[in-house]
């Protein structure tokens, strides 16, 4: 994988062959002349951004991008609106705007404008080019990486939408300092979630650096961000499809996706419901007798010392169990979730007894 750095900048590649781009990270991308031109080659850009974030982050991006025509959508904020209808306003512009093949969309926005945007530029004329400039710290992380876009469906999370892959992930991490206190450590879920797939080292860096992080203390923000980024290139060049390794990634997604719909999407941020998901995971993973209880308390007390959710909300198991079985990660009707064997190793598996897994789901959600 190559890697630079310098300062406070790095770059990560996502190698995937002719596809491969970068991930750009430091301070003050956004006022950099000429960072983006490389990957812009016809004279159309079309903007995609929520109502929170284009009034704050919109006009540098335009003057960054200079003499080109530029178009923007201003979105709803909020994952409720992460939904057909509003993935339909956006092509309605682009055909209204008579947008062609070489415009690039540039998503400028957190996880649901970088979804949302993608899955419209991987539709738009069969697929156009688009840029990730992710402003929340979960989108910089996880969800800018690696070509996954998609909306909601009243039925499941991300079960509409196609792998895109960007021309280039802009991380300016100067945008972190409007981010809501809530969003920063929702984000920090899919921070640890790395650390417990693949990496024990960087979980134990998390452990001893949580008020660092909590603080936004820079140079640990650019390493946690750096980081994630790294694992995350690795894992997308090996499995951009998730055929394999990259289902890693999902670990706890599958019990969080349960709750942000069991519960209303939107009244849980993605990333607590990632966090309690993992503790349920962690949980199960102890039962079975796959994780030391000691590891499994570690995990439960680092997502605490980050101010995250370590318990689902009260949901009845049956609907929770229902929202599971629809999941993309069932295969001829089995539920496979990733299971943890210590930190820093996990795996894939429906290989577990079903009456276990209400027996967690009973004692955790039942209160």
């Amino acid at each position: 994988m190559q890697k630079t750095q310098m300062n406070d900048r790095s770059e990560q590649i996502v190698d995937l062959g002719e596809r491969s781009y970068p991930i750009l990270i430091g301070s003050g991308l956004l006022q950099q002349a000429g960072i983006l031109d490389p990957f812009i080659d016809g004279a159309d850009v079309f903007v995609v951004t929520n109502t929170v974030v284009g009034p704050l982050y919109l006009q540098p991006l335009t003057t960054l991008l200079g003499a080109r025509r530029i178009e923007s959508i201003e979105l709803p904020d909020g994952e409720s609106y992460k939904t057909i209808a509003t993935f339909e306003s956006i092509i309605d512009q682009l055909v209204t705007g008579r947008f062609a093949r070489d415009t690039v969309l540039i998503t400028l926005g957190g996880g649901v404008v970088g979804d949302i945007g993608g899955f419209a530029a991987a539709a738009y004329q069969r697929g156009i080019r688009f840029i990730q400039v992710p402003t929340t710290l979960l989108a910089q992380v996880d969800s800018a990486v690696g070509g996954k876009t998609a909306v909601n469906h009243p039925g499941g999370k991300n079960l509409i939408g196609a792998f895109h892959q960007p021309s280039a992930v802009l991380v300016d991490t100067d945008t972190l300092a409007t981010l809501p206190d809530r969003e920063f450590c929702a984000g920090l879920a899919e921070v640890v979630k790395y650390g417990l797939i693949v990496d024990a080292e960087f979980f134990d860096w998390l452990e001893t650096h949580s008020a660092d992080l909590l603080a936004r203390e820079p140079v640990a923000l650019h390493h946690v961000i750096h980081q994630s980024c790294r694992l995350k290139a690795k894992i997308v060049a090996e499995d951009e499809r998730e055929a394999g390794v990259r289902a890693l990634l999902n670990l706890g997604h599958t019990y969080g996706h349960a709750i942000e719909r069991c519960a209303g999407y939107g009244e849980w941020l993605h990333g607590e419901a990632v966090a309690a998901g993992i503790c349920m995971a962690a949980d199960f993973s102890a039962r079975l007798g796959r994780l030391a209880n000691t590891d499994a308390a570690r995990i439960r007390a680092l997502f605490a010392a980050l101010q995250l959710p370590t318990a689902p909300p009260d949901i009845g198991v049956d609907a929770f169990m229902a929202a599971m079985s629809i999941d993309k990660k069932v295969i001829a009707g089995e539920i496979r979730l990733v299971l943890l064997r210590a930190i820093g190793d996990a795996e894939v598996t429906a290989d577990f007894p079903s009456t276990e897994l209400v027996a967690l789901l009973t004692e955790q959600l039942v209160r």
